[in-house]
Parts: structure tokens; sequence; C-alpha cells
């Protein structure tokens, strides 16, 4: 018991603790953020005390409490959204935001919350404008529609054309479409959500226009043609174009609809990329609406872009649930610099937008720097790691292009000492933090994914976490 009290009579106070700190290190974190974890560090101590638990003289003192509560207020004060390697190969990678924004697009984050902006002032006439007003005429000259509107994301943008277009009536869509995208969001979901009322038409596997001929009623409103994102239906299958939609659409006067989930506003046939529709040839087969992601294959920020005619723009910009789904500036600005780079040669824009250079990078390219790299790695970790260099395949991600498969070149890793598992936690965990593959026992690194200037870092992060035991 004696022992007890002494030891409680040992622990410091918050003042000594305090006093013993430099300034800078004082001053590096807000004053009651580090008060509240000293608190805590002596609350524990003396917990420990009181329980009889076994306490050494160099946790008492001021110098070991500060250490352990730094530990942990700087722990609190790293931000939780920082940046991450990606050497996994999957280019849109839905848990690490998707599309790497262009340099362009960078800028004008950067530039334009620096003070204010023409958001929604029209500088010509000194009248208020539309926040919209600065990526319309853009997104109408490149993929010719009439009209253009932009909100927060894909499925917000489904949700406002159908509330728009179909509240209380219905809405005739392929069963073989009725598909559901990450986060368990569902066609049938956001439909009613909407407000409209779905009608199945067809079986999974094959829907014909007679199908949507024969759904037609007078409460019919649209007719939706739903990209199956990551889904697809193989073999004895059978498709209703949107030509054929177009037709019947035109035959009977109701607005046809097609939520294309990612867009492509380049074709990439070229780079022997194929399986999506661009933006323009939808737009040009007739469809009166398009909606489709602008932090997918577009390249940009995360939106949701609407395209079509101007009456079923305008009848969409005027909905009050528009307001509540809008972007701000920072979105609006990334936006606009990434269309732009798209009034470029295709050549040019592939080479300007990230996403689409790792796309389309040669597989000569992707060979060397595997090589290279795992050259240095084999001399860096000379005994401990054994180092290879694989053929294997890339994957677009983010639901768009699931039958597409890029061959690339892998570095792959093997400690002789260690759990290749825990090498991976380590890279996750670290400054920056570094995603990567586990197969076979193996660390696998795909270099597709990873910027020219985030190699260093990577090697860094690969030398510090490797395990040795």
């Amino acid at each position: 018991m004696e022992d007890n009290r002494r030891l409680l009579r040992e622990l410091p106070s918050v003042d000594e603790v305090l006093m013993q700190l430099t300034p800078n290190i004082r001053n590096s974190l807000p004053h009651g953020l580090l008060v509240e974890q000293l608190r805590a560090v002596i609350a524990q101590l003396r917990e420990r005390v009181l329980t009889g638990q076994p306490v050494s003289q160099e946790e008492l003192s001021p110098e070991q409490v500060s250490h352990q509560a730094l530990q942990s207020a700087y722990a609190y004060w790293e931000p939780n959204l920082r940046p991450v390697i990606n050497a996994t190969g999957v280019v849109l990678h839905t848990n690490l935001g998707r599309a790497v924004l262009s340099d362009q697009a960078r800028e004008a984050i950067l530039e334009v919350p620096k003070g204010y902006s023409n958001l929604e002032l029209d500088l010509n006439t000194g009248e208020r404008g539309s926040r919209y007003s600065h990526v319309v005429e853009l997104l109408c000259r490149l993929t010719g529609a009439e009209s253009a509107l932009v909100v927060n994301n894909n499925a917000a943008a489904v949700l406002l054309a159908l509330n728009t277009l179909a509240q209380g009536r219905e809405v005739i869509v392929s069963r073989g479409q009725l598909v559901e995208i990450g986060g368990s969001f569902r066609v049938p979901e956001v439909m009613a959500a909407s407000g409209a009322r779905l009608v199945e038409v067809g079986t999974t596997n094959k829907t014909y226009q007679r199908d949507y001929r024969n759904a037609l009623t007078e409460d019919t409103a649209l007719l939706l043609k739903v990209h199956p994102s990551n889904y697809r239906i193989m073999g004895f299958t059978r498709e209703t174009s949107l030509e054929e939609l177009v037709a019947l659409g035109r035959e009977t006067g109701i607005p046809v609809m097609e939520d294309l989930g990612s867009g492509f506003l380049v074709d990439l046939k070229p780079y022997g990329i194929t399986g999506e529709p661009t933006v323009q040839e939808e737009v040009k087969a007739g469809a009166d609406i398009v909606t489709f992601s602008g932090d997918k294959l577009l390249g940009g920020p995360q939106a949701g872009i609407i395209v079509g005619k101007k009456k079923y723009v305008d009848q969409m910009a005027k909905n009050q649930l528009t307001r509540a789904l809008r972007v701000d500036k920072l979105t609006m600005a990334a936006l606009e610099a990434t269309l732009r780079a798209y009034l470029w040669e295709p050549e040019q824009t592939v080479e300007l937008i990230p996403i689409l250079r790792m796309l389309t990078m040669k597989t000569e390219v992707l060979e060397k720097r595997a090589r290279q790299l795992a050259a240095r790695l084999q001399q860096l970790f000379d005994e401990r790691v054994i180092v290879a260099v694989e053929p294997g395949v890339s994957q677009a991600g983010g639901g768009s292009l699931p039958m597409l498969e890029l061959s690339t070149t892998l570095v792959t890793l093997e400690p002789v000492a260690g759990k290749v598992e825990k090498w991976a936690a380590g890279l996750r965990r670290g400054r920056p933090a570094v995603m990567a593959r586990i197969a076979e026992g193996k660390l696998v690194l795909d270099l597709r994914t990873v910027l020219d200037d985030e190699e260093e870092s990577l090697i860094e992060a690969l030398t510090k976490y490797l395990p040795l035991a």
C-alpha cells in the first residue's frame, strides 16, 4: 500500500510535463489536444497503480509521459484522408479515389479558392449567372448535345432525371439491366426513390424491342437503358440496342434515356481498348438524355454529368432536387480544366489525362520500368528478399471495362524472413501509405498505377517496412 501511495505522489502533473517540452513541440499541436492526451496518459498510469498493476519508475517520468501523449496526439492530428501510392494496377480503384486528376485540374483547384471567384456571376454583364455555365458549352461542344447539367455523381444524375421526367409514372427497363453498383445501390431502389415506377421487360439474358413495345401504356414516361457496370452476361444473349430504343421512342413520342455509367469522350480503339461507347456516339444515336460519371473514364473529379435535349435538361435544372445535388466551386474548377484537355487532338488528350495515359501505357514502357525497379530493389535488399519480374494483367476498375485485360509487367517480392502480410500492413499504414497486392506469398507491384514521381517514395517505404522476422 505504501508503495502505491509513493507511486501516486510521483505521478507528474500536466503542467510539469508541459514545462519540460520545448516551445517548438508545444506549438506543433493545439494546446487543448495536447493537454487532453497528457491527462489520458496520467489517468491510465494512476489506474494501473490503484489496481496493483506493475508500473516502472521510468514510466512515471515527465519525459516518458510526454512521449506517450505526443504519440497519441500526433496520431490524432494526422489527417484521416491522405495520399496513397497505388501499386495494385487497378486504374480506377474505387477505394482509392478513382481518377487521378490532371496537372491542369489540380492547378485549377488550388487557384480558384485563393480568393473569390465568378462561380455565379456573369463577368460580361455584371448580373447573376449560373454555376453550370462554366462547363455547359464545353460539354455540348465535346458531346454534340444540345444542353448539359452537372450534379455531384452519376447516381444523383440518374435520380434527378427519373424524378424530373417520370415521377409517378412508368419507366421501362430490361430485366438484364437491373444491376447493383458499389455500395449496394440498385437500379430498382434508385428508381423507387425518384418516384418513378419500374416496369421490367424481357428476360435476364434476352430482351427485344418488342418487349418494350408490348409494355407501353398511356402512363409510360421513359425508355431507359442502363450500363451494366462490372456485370456482363455471356453466351446466349440479346440486348436491345440504343438505336432500336430510339426508333421506338421516336415512333411513340417517349423520350429515351441512357445511364452510361462511365463516360469516354475519346475513342481508344486505336490503343486496342474497345467495349465502351463514347458519349458522342450515344448522343449521335439519338438518346434524349445521357448520364455518366466525371471521375471514371472521363478522368476528372467526382461528378454526375447529364447531356441531351435542351427541353429535358431545362426541366431538370428547374427541379428543386438540383440545388441539393449541385457541385461546388472546386469540382467545377477541376471539371472545366479536365474538359478543356479534350479540346486537343486525341493523342495529346491521352497524355494530359492520367487515367487515359495509364490505360494506354505501352507494354514495353511498363517492362522497362519494372526491370529497373527490380534491379534497384534487389541491390537494396541483398539476400533478404527474392525479387522477380513476371508478366501480369492490370484492370480498369471502377465498374468500367470489366472484360478488358491490360498486359503489364509485375515486380514480385518474397521476403526470406517474416510474413508478407506484415509487410503489406506496414506499407498500408505508412506515410505515404502504399497499397499493393499479395499473391502466392509474394508482394506484387504493378507500376501502371504508380506515378513517375512516386517511385522513390515507394522504394523508401518498401525498405522501411520490410519484415525481418
